[in-house]
């Protein structure tokens, strides 16, 4: 059953949480596993280097994506304290801006990317045999962005609404419709990666389907005309949070770019086909600890907003207990499937020999992103900004870039996979620093409010 608004401020902190988290593992689960797969057919029936190509083309697509994402989060903040406000009519137009900006500024980058499609793909690191496949790959994906963009950005609403089943629903349409149009594209009628692309482009535009009829029949949220008129305030506050995600999708991308060069200089194609299974297995196996990060935000927002503060703090504890566990349990799972799971992508020899070290120290140390990973969401839906921008970068901007740019040079291909972890435990140490004095100041709560 769907939790309504209200609900988010007066249910059970942990039957609440279930309820927010489960769907949205759940919905990530199946996104996960279609990108797994997706993954997995086109190393088996393509190649290592298609795999390379993917790598390459979906930081681009993801980084032009993501906008929806960040106006989805970052308006979702604002959406979640209005409703917890008991502000309606400001909830409204919030998503209806939301609307026009993600649309309006997808397109633009699409357009972008057309036009320079060749200096982007060899900016992301599509050098030598990798070119070839990646262009095959990027024209379908490209122009289906905004499609996924918006299916982003109404995502997070839906959560923000506390109707997470129906998001989860979101995500698993379109990664059963990619997965079938995979087997016919690419095995059936042997359109290799163009087929890829293309069964992922539908798959974006079946999403968007979906997110529109719930919009239109089943939300709180009935929009009208006025709604989309852009409101500069309140634009500006969507803005200011939107940042926040936006600046970590564009750091990830930047580090993208680092990677598969840096990749290639010190191990050729081979090593960034090896970076592409590492990076699919990173979002499938946190699968819960991200849905237990998501299901966070509406409760914390909206509690947030109406000034149960207690009750934040209660999220913000056990969704961190809860995450450190799941970590560590992935964690040992890594530690000991490292070789079979390998061996489900490919049949390239040096590929299985080298990944399952390589994936190990990169998931050295999950079990304590927990912290990070709630930290930073905590700042953002409370409406912080700048401390939500400063903890999100912390890990991939702050830490990570400068180490995978610093250590191959002494350490070879090694210093890449070692810079995870240490980027993992540096961030942690940060955020963990910066919850603590917000819980011990700023989430104490008195008989006469907040301290």
């Amino acid at each position: 059953m769907a939790v309504t608004a209200d609900e988010l401020g007066t249910q059970d902190i942990k039957k609440l949480l279930i309820k927010q988290a489960v769907p949205s593992s759940i919905g990530i689960l199946f996104m996960s596993v279609n990108i797994l797969i997706d993954t997995i057919f086109v190393g088996q029936w393509i190649g290592s280097l298609a795999i390379a190509a993917v790598t390459v083309v979906l930081p681009i697509t993801f980084l032009i994506s993501s906008l929806g994402m960040a106006i989805g989060v970052g308006g979702g903040s604002v959406l979640s304290r209005a409703l917890g406000a008991d502000h309606k009519e400001k909830a409204l137009h919030t998503f209806g801006n939301q609307i026009m900006m993600t649309f309006l500024l997808a397109s633009v980058f699409v357009l972008f990317g057309l036009f320079f499609s060749t200096e982007m793909l060899m900016l992301f690191g599509a050098k030598g045999a990798i070119m070839e496949p990646a262009r095959a790959f990027f024209f379908p994906i490209i122009i289906s962005v905004p499609f996924l963009a918006l299916c982003m950005m109404g995502n997070n609403v839906i959560r923000a609404e506390g109707k997470a089943k129906f998001a989860m629903v979101a995500m698993i349409i379109p990664a059963f419709i990619n997965i079938i149009l995979d087997i016919i594209f690419i095995k059936y009628l042997d359109l290799g990666m163009f087929g890829a692309a293309l069964a992922t482009a539908i798959s974006y535009f079946s999403c968007f389907l979906f997110v529109f009829w719930f919009f239109y029949f089943k939300s709180e949220l009935k929009l009208k005309i006025r709604h989309f008129k852009f409101n500069i305030p309140l634009v500006k506050e969507i803005t200011e949070l939107s940042f926040v995600t936006f600046s970590r999708q564009g750091v990830v991308s930047i580090l993208a770019i680092i990677l598969n060069h840096t990749l290639y200089t010190y191990g050729g194609e081979h090593s960034v086909a090896i970076y592409g299974i590492i990076s699919r297995m990173l979002m499938f196996a946190l699968f819960p600890i991200l849905g237990i990060t998501q299901g966070f935000l509406p409760i914390a927002g909206f509690n947030y907003g109406a000034g149960n503060y207690e009750r934040v703090k209660e999220s913000v504890q056990l969704s961190i207990k809860y995450a450190a566990f799941l970590a560590t349990l992935i964690f040992v799972v890594i530690l000991i499937f490292a070789k079979p799971i390998v061996a489900v992508f490919t049949t390239d020899p040096l590929v299985i020999a080298q990944t399952p070290e390589a994936l190990r120290w990169v998931f050295a140390a999950s079990p304590i992103i927990a912290v990070q990973l709630i930290g930073a969401a905590y700042f953002q839906a409370a409406g912080k900004a700048k401390k939500a921008l400063l903890l999100t970068l912390s890990k991939q901007g702050f830490f990570l870039i400068p180490l995978v740019l610093i250590l191959p040079n002494f350490l070879g291909i090694f210093g890449v996979w070692i810079a995870f972890p240490i980027a993992d435990i540096l961030s942690t140490i940060l955020t963990g620093y910066f919850l603590k004095k917000e819980i011990n100041t700023k989430l104490i709560q008195t008989n006469d409010g907040i301290l």
